[in-house]
């Protein structure tokens, strides 16, 4: 079983029907988000076994996130549910589909995350990032878990995902991540996310993980090995409508053929080799281009990558 942990949210996006509603005053439609739960939903889709650890609120938006989990196959065993309100995020979008977000997550239900007593029995590989490290309190009971399951040789992946605009204090959370490697298995990260955290990959890499994985939008993925391999794929070319799950369908994807490939372990995953790899990423690539050729957080199905 894959476990993701982390924070579900709802995605308000712009869907202009026409011309006289495009631009600041395009309605807003509510969708399903936050990169746990897309990266949670995409394993889902793409047949994986797969729990959801977080906490939702009781109200509207949080019972439709948990019926969307459900629709992808994702057990929600470990979901917390508490009445505080749903974090909302506001995106933008760009004229290349790319996308920006402002957060409404004062007092809301998922930063009231605390640690599960147990976890399901077989637990193959555990997946956090994104706002959940961000937000306290909950940010630290999803650290203190990120610890204990890699003490107990859970293979963790870490996608940081960052908000900036959520960071209050930058040097605080670079600081803070470079504490989490050690920890870290697999670390991926879109080439926005690595300038902002300095910069520098090889170091992460000989800090704690087996690799890092890099996105770089249409140009492909790279990937860093602890040993100081590099390997590239280029991107699939698709017609964009937006990025919005993209890099959250990556994490499914990297794990999904990570597994396929062989056990998933630190060493096993050091050991993959070029054409390992480009095999892993070339997978990566063709998922993400499917989730950038639909509207909002919309990851592939497994018959839709050949699969089945």
């Amino acid at each position: 079983m894959f476990l993701v942990a982390g924070e579900a949210l709802i995605d308000l996006v712009p869907r202009p029907s026409g011309p006289a509603e495009e631009g600041p005053l395009a309605p807003l439609v509510p969708c399903p988000g936050g990169g746990p739960y897309n990266t949670a939903v995409a394993l889902g889709r793409l047949g994986e076994e797969v729990a959801f650890c977080s906490r939702l609120s009781t109200d509207g938006f949080g019972t439709a996130l948990l019926a969307g989990l459900r629709t992808a196959g994702v057990d929600v065993t470990l979901v917390q549910r508490g009445p505080e309100p749903t974090t909302l995020a506001v995106a933008t979008l760009t004229a290349q589909g790319s996308a920006g977000y402002s957060f409404y997550a004062q007092g809301t239900a998922d930063r009231l995350f605390s640690v599960p007593r147990t976890l399901p029995e077989g637990v193959r590989a555990i997946c956090f990032g994104t706002c959940s490290l961000v937000l306290e309190p909950g940010a630290s009971a999803y650290e203190e878990l990120l610890r204990q399951q890699s003490r107990a040789g859970v293979f963790t992946l870490l996608d940081p995902n960052i908000r900036a605009g959520l960071i209050p204090d930058p040097a605080a959370y670079r600081a803070r991540f470079l504490d989490w490697l050690p920890y870290v298995d697999l670390l991926k990260l879109s080439e926005e996310d690595a300038a902002w955290l300095g910069d520098d990959v090889a170091g992460w890499a000989a800090a704690g993980p087996a690799a890092v994985v890099v996105t770089r939008g249409g140009e492909g993925l790279h990937v860093t090995t602890r040993k100081g391999e590099e390997f590239s794929v280029p991107g699939v070319p698709v017609e964009v409508v937006d990025t919005i799950g993209a890099g959250d369908t990556v994490n499914a994807a990297l794990l999904h053929r990570l597994a396929a490939l062989g056990p998933l372990r630190d060493d096993a995953v050091a050991a993959l080799g070029g054409e390992g790899w480009r095999d892993v990423l070339g997978f990566a690539a063709r998922a993400a281009a499917l989730t950038c050729s639909r509207a909002g957080a919309q990851p592939p199905y497994a018959r839709e990558l050949g699969l089945d």
